[in-house]
């Protein structure tokens, strides 16, 4: 297994749902087809700066302007995700299963990576041009459901 392929989905996990142990990660990754023995975990963890809290492992982030590259919790990529739709995006197509969203010239990549950073279950990914972005669902049903997210993300 590469390790930027487990580590990717050691992000996915985190990010989708609280998980709070070693053990637990590591059956959600057995689930996935990904078997890491504990030293791997732990690596994996570190190298990818998540830090166990209450609420389950989150991401790290070195702050900037921080002395000595002080760590801080992440902020949450949704937040992000609103800001970059809120910013770029300008419409929202659905037909079947694929929303196709419009971006003014050099401003669909962003807002693609934004959103496959949120990860929502009702994308399985997308496909980013100049100012067009095709983003891929898994019916018709979860197209419409992200349509809704992303006009809810806009105030629209």
């Amino acid at each position: 297994m590469i390790k930027r392929y487990r580590q990717e989905q050691i992000l996915k996990l985190i990010r989708a749902r609280p998980i709070h142990t070693q053990e637990e990660l590591a059956e959600k990754l057995r689930r996935l087809g990904i078997h890491a023995t504990q030293v791997t975990l732990s690596r994996d963890l570190h190298d990818l700066r998540l830090a166990k809290t209450a609420d389950g492992y989150k991401e790290l982030l070195v702050t900037a302007g921080a002395t000595h590259g002080a760590l801080a919790l992440a902020r949450p990529v949704e937040r992000h995700l609103k800001r970059v739709a809120g910013e770029f995006l300008k419409d929202v197509r659905q037909a079947q299963n694929i929303l196709v969203l419009r971006t003014d010239p050099g401003n669909a990549q962003p807002l693609a990576v934004a959103l496959d950073q949120e990860d929502w279950p009702e994308i399985v990914g997308t496909l980013a041009g100049d100012d067009t972005i095709m983003a891929v669902c898994r019916s018709a049903k979860h197209a419409a459901a992200a349509r809704s997210k992303l006009l809810a993300l806009i105030g629209r």
